[in-house]
């Protein structure tokens, strides 16, 4: 944590030349201040070699790079996380901070509790980070431009593959920081500080990233040669997300849902099942397989950043630096920084009926499994109740086996117990002894892939289309869909008690729905129960809540609910209007020269 704040600092003061990057920052996936106006390449880089395929490979392969973070395997990806486990989840009702206290990224903890103003410098740095990969798309996009076909193999498909990256970039911008300046490879870098942050409404802009990734599906071959590269599916897949977003229309000043455009549902829809008809994607057997190497490019990933290890970098080699902090601490195999934990919220959401089905009043009730630490023993109190398989699949509770792990249970793996509880985060590692992990620094390290996008997704968002719709048999089809995503976590291997394999380690017990309890308003309750429990940690809750309508209430009854274990939340309170974006960050209103404007709610910039 000392090194985010050293970054912090550090960032704050090359935020001057926001958005220049120079061709040789480009290729070594750096962002520095002083290669920011160099536009031309330098050394033996000359006008040539830059629009040929050897060139322009280069800036491209740098827009890739920048998935993992802009600046590649430094520390400073771990306090601006590409994985948006701070922004999506540690500020949703699914993870606390965790780490040494609350003391430990102070900044991220404001953001767990909505104390958020323009002066948190992780938000000043995220900005400044998606600002640098636009920046690299759209240089690369100036050389494939000036270019012709025989000077760069491939050149319209890499031109797609850079506007669907850049999209990306602006989509994480959007649902970020809301008023966002937008702009294109054909604007002169001098006019970069003269483009407001309010001449395009949030509907706007999602608008223009959704007929961006359509425009690129139609440059796109149906596959690539290499393994991560962008291909019409993955284009498709991505414009079904932004529209989905899109169809729910919000106020520009209150940021409720006034209401949800359903031609763009019918689209999203549309784009789905063009996604589904390529029979290239399909749901993995076992939900922890998400968690295997050997899964990685599988067929349930639709779009990931592509991680490796032993690839002659230095460190472990081009691994999820954005994770790292979050690896297992308190003693455990991995010896890692303990941040980024379930919240006893979502482990109590796991519960289900007698029936299998989903218990929706589940914070009416006791905390499930709540742990004792008593001389050094563990022992869980209230774990009768049914639960779904998957809460022991993401959540590493004290005595449940771990994985394949066999030396020991998970044994309350949290470094401040007495602030954050007993469990940790099960999902996005390999398992201790598996020869895919990493033996020392950096802790956990493996080559394993992040999900951008997975099956999983294009189910879940065809069937909050058809729910919301609400025609023909579309409740009955997204029952179908969902069901199919019950069913795999149903049909998957169970944990098993640690010390006696031939029980399972809790109550298991999940079924699909119905049909007879199947009317709208329970399908849309149990879409958004099912993309919780399906997604839960994977940093896309908090983006639900807002697009769902719904993060104010949400949110206040979690501090509610949470606040006995959780002291800390004593003061937190989300104030509708207002923490459903962050702030608009002070550095970049200077480097606007007090162009930018404020997002609604947050103190005006003077």
């Amino acid at each position: 944590s000392e090194m985010c704040i050293r970054d912090r600092n550090y960032t704050i003061m090359k935020l001057k030349h926001l958005y220049m990057l120079g061709a040789v920052a480009l290729m070594t996936a750096s962002c520095n201040e002083d290669r920011f106006l160099d536009l031309k390449p330098q050394g033996s880089l000359n006008e040539d070699i830059m629009t040929s395929t050897e060139g322009a490979d280069l800036l491209v392969n740098a827009a890739y790079a920048a998935l993992g973070g802009p600046e590649g395997q430094s520390w400073s990806v771990w306090c601006h996380p590409t994985s948006n486990w701070t922004y999506g989840e540690v500020r949703s009702d699914n993870a606390y901070k965790g780490g040494g206290g609350v003391g430990d990224l102070n900044e991220v903890h404001r953001m767990e509790t909505f104390d958020m103003d323009a002066t948190n410098g992780f938000l000043d740095s995220k900005w400044y980070h998606l600002y640098c990969s636009v920046q690299r798309c759209n240089s690369a996009l100036r050389v494939l431009n000036a270019a012709t076909d025989e000077q760069v193999n491939g050149r319209v498909s890499r031109i797609a593959e850079m506007k669907v990256l850049r999209a990306h970039y602006y989509f994480e911008l959007s649902r970020l920081f809301n008023k966002i300046p937008y702009f294109d490879e054909n604007v002169e870098i001098s006019q970069y500080p003269d483009i407001p942050n309010n001449e395009f409404t949030r509907d706007e802009i999602l608008s223009m990233l959704a007929k961006e990734m359509l425009d690129a599906a139609e440059q796109l071959p149906a596959s690539q040669p290499e393994v991560g590269r962008i291909h019409k599916y993955i284009a498709l897949a991505y414009a079904a997300k932004i529209k989905l977003y899109q169809a729910y229309q919000q106020d520009e000043i209150t940021h409720a849902v006034t209401s949800i455009n359903k031609e763009l549902l019918r689209e999203v829809v549309s784009l789905c099942d063009q996604v589904t008809a390529s029979n290239r994607y399909g749901l993995l057997d076992d939900f922890q397989g998400l968690d295997l190497v050997t899964n990685e490019n599988g067929k349930e990933s639709v779009f990931a950043i592509q991680y490796s290890m032993n690839d002659g970098t230095e460190s472990a080699g081009r691994i999820n630096w954005s994770n790292l902090l979050n690896s297992p601490g308190g003693g455990s195999p991995y010896g890692g920084d303990g941040f980024f934990l379930p919240s006893q919220d979502l482990i109590n959401a796991y519960q289900t009926d007698a029936n299998g089905l989903p218990d929706f009043n589940y914070q009416s009730k006791s905390d499930y499994s709540w742990a004792v630490l008593n001389n050094g023993v563990y022992t869980l109190q209230n774990t009768t109740p049914n639960v779904d398989p998957r809460l022991d699949f993401v959540v590493g509770r004290p005595t449940i086996t771990w994985k394949t792990y066999p030396d020991k249970p998970c044994e309350g793996w949290v470094r401040d117990k007495d602030t954050y509880g007993y469990n940790c985060a099960k999902r996005f590692w390999v398992s201790p002894e598996s020869s895919d992990m990493f033996n020392g620094w950096p802790w956990g390290a493996s080559q394993l892939n992040w999900q951008i996008i997975r099956y999983a997704d294009i189910l879940l968002w065809k069937a909050e289309a058809l729910i919301e719709l609400n025609e023909g048999n579309g409740l009955e089809t997204a029952r179908d869909l969902i069901n199919q995503i019950r069913n795999r976590a149903r049909n998957s291997a169970y944990v098993k008690d640690f010390n006696d394999h031939s029980k399972y380690a809790a109550n298991y017990l999940v079924n699909p729905y119905p049909a007879d309890v199947w009317n709208q308003d329970y399908a849309r309750q149990a879409l958004r129960w099912e993309t919780r429990l399906e997604k839960a940690l994977e940093g896309e809750r908090f983006f639900d809540l807002v697009r769902w309508g719904i993060v104010e209430t949400t949110m206040n009854n979690y501090i509610t609910a949470e606040s006995d274990n959780r002291i800390y939340y004593a003061n937190a309170h989300f104030t509708g209007g207002k923490d459903e974006y962050y702030p608009v960050p002070n550095n970049q209103y200077g480097f606007s020269g007090g162009k930018y404007v404020q997002n609604p709610g947050y103190a005006p910039f003077n």
